[in-house]
């Protein structure tokens, strides 16, 4: 399983590298470029789904099949 993924805002294009929570979905991200506050795409239960290079571990473990990207909880 990867935990590293590089996110990527959608308003200014600035990158960085974040530690993905294995327990946990992240709704919300503050953009270290322009302070933008991202949210997940319609469809995403994190940020990680929609703007990150990998995948958030529960897709990981699942291998994108199934119904959330996040276990119910």
């Amino acid at each position: 399983m990867i935990l590293e993924s590089t996110i990527t805002c959608p308003h200014c294009g600035f990158q960085a590298t974040e530690t993905m929570p294995t327990d946990a979905c992240q709704y919300f991200y503050e953009c270290k470029g322009c302070s933008t506050l991202l949210r997940p795409k319609p469809g995403h239960c994190c940020v990680f789904c929609s703007f990150g290079s990998i995948p958030c571990p529960p897709i990981q473990i699942d291998g994108g099949q199934g119904g959330g990207c996040c276990p119910a909880g």
